[in-house]
């Protein structure tokens, strides 16, 4: 097997809970977890769940541990700041030792940020880019019920603010769940479109730390809480897309295939643990304000774009890429170059074996809106400044306008 290529100047970051979770049956590690670290708890949990008999039990688990628990399922997919702030208000009385975030990639942000506001003076938009949480937060334990965003063991949570135009995130250590509970059984309901643009999100997260820009930090400051592809992402990174690169299809196909849901969670926790220090960056960006106009789902714009970003940066990133043939299964053993190729032609066939739209003008974009739209991603600097390549609005428009009509060639 071709070992890892480390940067020139290795370094290594990594950003975790502090306890990690993880197997069918791990739920019922819920209730001990909790009650070592307090015994008021909010529990958040996104609506359709909330009646579950799996929420139930843990409800259950959590009062015979004699913990006192208060549920929250008021979760609005996208979350607008301001039910963020309203479920802080309603929590605020019932003064919670600690937060349960029980749910998808919004409940899980929400029982973050609510943490946050629980323990810091608002307003959130005090939080907003990087760094910026004053000290500790209510200890959070996440459990995750869908294989994609990653968000139970990553230090960002993101909100959509009618005050901005595109979605903004809290990036801060302090947001990482102190436990990540991760069953896979817990995601075995999920629908085939949930499961395909949260899979295919936890794929990108993987794929674009792996291909993010190498930079050596200064360690006599704060660090940014991207760091740029290290040692520790691609490890993470690597073993991700191992185990999703065929389990996504399989899990849309079939909801009921048990290993390759495995696989999914799996996959996704460690994407989780990879973009929450090495990044992520342009199908990430790009999306930003390709979601605000078309109202599509975070990873479903994601995954559409991967294919053309790395394509894009196709020169800059090829060893990389290679490495990534041999972890999706695809490597041709011809050439560097060959076997770099073979990657990015597996990630976008994945993206049609799951039902991604075909192109930017599937999803009702018109060409128009393209310069708008790659002058809104290239103010995302935060993660425009990860891609291994200068990434201008000129590039943005050209792998936007190959993304249009839906043809790579053009960046080749």
């Amino acid at each position: 097997m071709t070992a890892i290529h480390p940067p020139a100047d290795p370094i290594g970051v990594l950003r975790a809970p502090d306890a990690v979770h993880f197997g069918r049956g791990s739920l019922a590690s819920l209730a001990p977890a909790v009650a070592r670290l307090g015994r008021r708890a909010l529990v958040v949990v996104d609506p359709f769940l909330a009646g579950t008999p799996a929420f139930a039990g843990a409800l259950a688990a959590l009062d015979a541990a004699g913990v006192e628990t208060h549920v929250h399922s008021e979760v609005i997919p996208e979350l607008p700041v301001e039910s963020v702030v309203a479920a802080a208000e309603a929590a605020r009385g019932i003064a919670p030792d600690v937060v349960v975030a029980y749910g998808g990639g919004s409940a899980l942000d929400l029982g973050k940020l609510v943490a946050l506001l629980l323990s810091q003076p608002g307003p959130l938009s005090d939080y907003y880019g990087e760094n910026k949480v004053r000290g500790p937060v209510l200890p959070i334990v996440a459990v995750p019920t869908t294989a994609g965003t990653g968000s139970e063991a990553t230090p960002v949570a993101v909100v959509s603010d009618p005050d901005r135009e595109l979605k903004v995130g809290v990036s801060d250590a302090a947001l990482i769940p102190r436990v990540a509970i991760v069953d896979p059984d817990l995601t075995t309901g999920a629908p085939a479109a949930v499961t395909a643009y949260s899979g295919i999100d936890a794929i990108v997260h993987c794929a674009e730390s792996f291909t993010a820009v190498d930079r050596a930090p200064d360690w006599a400051q704060t660090l940014p809480i991207f760091v740029g592809r290290n040692r520790m992402s691609s490890l993470l990174a690597l073993d991700g897309l191992r185990a999703m690169g065929d389990a996504l299809p399989r899990a849309v196909a079939d909801g009921s295939d048990a290993e390759a849901r495995d696989r999914m969670a799996w996959g996704s926790l460690l994407g989780g643990m990879a973009f929450g220090s090495g990044g992520t960056h342009l199908s990430h960006a790009l999306q930003y304000p390709i979601g605000a106009l078309t109202h599509t789902p975070h990873g479903l714009g994601t995954g559409l774009m991967l294919p053309y970003v790395l394509q894009a940066c196709f020169a800059q990133t090829s060893d990389r890429l290679a490495l990534m043939a041999e972890a999706l299964g695809v490597a041709t053993g011809r050439s560097e170059r060959d076997d770099a190729q073979a990657a990015i032609d597996r990630l976008a066939a994945i993206t049609v074996e799951i039902g991604l739209p075909a192109s930017l003008a599937d999803i009702g974009l018109d060409r128009a809106e393209l310069p708008r739209i790659a002058g809104l991603a290239a103010g995302v600097t935060r993660l425009v400044a990860l891609a291994a390549r200068d990434a201008t609005p000129d590039l943005l428009e050209r792998i936007l306008d190959a993304a249009y009509d839906g043809d790579r060639s053009r960046l080749v």
